[in-house]
């Protein structure tokens, strides 16, 4: 990283469909931390997948069914959940909402 940026605007990225009703837009990264914001329409599914890079995420809008390692959970707006290394995670978007995740390291297939 040649410069490293201190502050991100919210309209300084663009949203990304990665799904039907599944956006997401990378905020601010170095290369050992990265916050990413996801949206989800009412019933949009993150899928089930993996990655080496711990996680943490709040529900910065909505409800979602979160399912870690086999475990499933609600949880709501202002609630947090962590995915450490490696373990299968989803989510289901109950009603509309955003996620705001936080990876470490950074997620290079995210650039």
């Amino acid at each position: 990283m040649s410069e490293q940026k201190f502050f991100a605007q919210p309209e300084e990225t663009p949203w990304t469909e990665l799904a039907p009703g599944n956006t997401r837009r990378v905020l601010i990264h170095t290369p050992e931390l990265m916050q990413v914001e996801f949206g989800f329409d009412k019933g949009a599914i993150g899928a089930p997948h993996s990655h080496p890079h711990i996680q943490v995420s709040y529900v910065a809008e909505g409800r979602f069914e979160v399912t870690i390692d086999g475990v499933t959970q609600i949880v709501e707006q202002g609630g947090s959940f962590i995915v450490p290394s490696n373990l299968v995670h989803s989510v289901v978007a109950l009603e509309k909402g955003r996620l705001v995740d936080v990876f470490t390291p950074h997620r290079a297939d995210f650039l």
